[in-house]
């Protein structure tokens, strides 16, 4: 019986999958800009629960014009977060070959950079500007990577100087995947060589998991520096998560 219960809860993730591919091709070119956002954000929140992550938010006041940052420790961090507020997020190049997944980042507007190369990270750099004061709601991972539970990575700083540019703050969340004990749930560290698949079989294994998206204060850019910012963000996050910084956790320029 367990196991037929856990090839439906796949098939019912296929067809979820392709429900939102059909969405983007057929009804995105036609939607407005917040009607796509509300139907990026139910998308999210039942794919959340189609892998049984119940969302728990702790928010103070968010702002509404922000360039947003969290602690980063699964693919299903993006999901999460757009489950509050859908948001254009910058992301690796390699993850638009992702299958399936990736061409629906590609198609809700995430913004995809070739890390190291200059010319690259320049052009996103001054798209972000051009976003952030046209209103948009920006996101990134700032560790650049995920990072198992209890870990926050040096933060990169570059992209963080597109808030200084746009006067707009910068607004750190964290988010922690707890057990039905209240312990990290490590089922969902997508860390070292796990594709996609590993992940999401690893977690459909396992049992329900309560992901808390907790949001701090936001951290004006005004007469600031991107490494003041970037470090100002990490150690807010870290001491959110009760995880202290060792000296080797430097910030990371690019």
């Amino acid at each position: 019986m367990k196991k037929i219960l856990y090839y439906l809860r796949i098939a019912r993730i296929a067809a979820h999958l392709a429900y939102g591919m059909l969405i983007c091709m057929a009804l995105f070119p036609y939607l407005s800009k917040q009607a796509r956002q509300h139907r990026i954000q139910r998308w999210s929140l039942k794919l959340l629960k189609l892998f049984r992550v119940r969302v728990n938010l702790d928010l103070a006041e968010v702002s509404a014009h922000s360039l947003i940052v969290s602690n980063h420790t699964s693919w299903l961090d993006i999901f999460v977060l757009n489950s509050l507020a859908p948001c254009r997020f910058v992301a690796k190049s390699d993850i638009r070959s992702w299958p399936l997944l990736g061409w629906l980042a590609a198609q809700t507007g995430t913004i995809f950079i070739a890390r190291g190369k200059n010319r690259d990270v320049h052009r996103v750099h001054q798209y972000l500007v051009d976003q952030l004061q046209a209103g948009e709601r920006i996101a990134f991972f700032p560790e650049g990577t995920t990072a198992m539970q209890g870990q926050v990575l040096p933060f990169h700083a570059n992209l963080f100087e597109a808030a200084i540019q746009a006067a707009v703050p910068v607004q750190p969340f964290v988010i922690r995947y707890l057990n039905a004990e209240c312990e990290p749930h490590h089922a969902v560290d997508f860390i070292g060589e796990m594709t996609f698949a590993e992940s999401a079989v690893k977690i459909l294994q396992a049992g329900e998991v309560v992901v808390h998206l907790l949001s701090l204060d936001a951290i004006s850019t005004e007469n600031t520096h991107r490494r003041e910012l970037a470090a100002a963000a990490r150690f807010a996050v870290a001491a959110a998560l009760n995880v202290e910084l060792d000296m080797q956790g430097e910030l990371k320029q690019g």
